[in-house]
């Protein structure tokens, strides 16, 4: 079992869960999905890696942060509620790792009840190094186990490379930017991330 976070949002957190699902052979799950007038990361991840998902615990309507989004509902998240299920699972959170769930709990925060590996999805574009590394220390000081750094976008040889010197990560690859977005892109950039490893 293993939980994805980014560096932001829109990093590409959405497609590198499918690609690790479909990889693994794993259940996707993203308790709060906040947004829901477009395609839900739920039902990306269903077409575009063909996994097995699991419903939402919460389905919020406004696509922000899910501590505002569920005040905007009238709902209370509560963490109880947010318990990994049992098996091989791939958990999906929300934009970044210091994204708060509610008024008083950050996503680092029930990453670390959680105690999995953690996979950060890190951009490679310009302002990455900085943006990695923050995430990378934001988990450690709260003894969040990291499984390594999964970049999106072009390969920019340098900054994957300093990211894992200097954050001590693992690097599992790189996903390009795929145009167009299909299963069968997905699938096959999937093939090339090395997973040794996780489960």
């Amino acid at each position: 079992m293993i939980v994805v976070t980014g560096t932001d949002t829109g990093v590409g957190k959405t497609v590198a869960s499918a690609a690790l699902a479909h990889a693994l052979n794993a259940t996707y799950w993203k308790p709060v999905q906040a947004g829901l007038d477009e395609e839900t990361d739920r039902q990306v991840v269903a077409r575009l890696a063909g996994v097995a998902t699991l419903a939402e615990a919460y389905r919020l309507t406004t696509p922000c942060s899910p501590h505002l989004a569920a005040e905007i509902d009238g709902v209370s998240i509560d963490p109880a509620r947010l318990t990994p299920p049992p098996g091989r699972v791939v958990i999906e959170g929300a934009g970044g790792a210091l994204v708060p769930l509610t008024r008083d709990l950050l996503y680092a925060d029930l990453f670390a009840r959680w105690g999995l590996p953690v996979v950060i999805v890190a951009r490679t574009a310009l302002g990455t190094i900085n943006h990695s590394l923050l995430t990378i220390e934001a988990l450690r000081s709260r003894s969040v186990p990291i499984a390594g750094v999964l970049f999106s976008g072009s390969e920019v040889a340098d900054s994957q490379a300093t990211i894992c010197a200097m954050g001590g990560v693992r690097s599992l690859g790189r996903l390009p930017l795929l145009d167009p977005l299909t299963a069968t892109a997905v699938r096959e950039a999937a093939s090339g991330l090395d997973l040794a490893g996780l489960a």
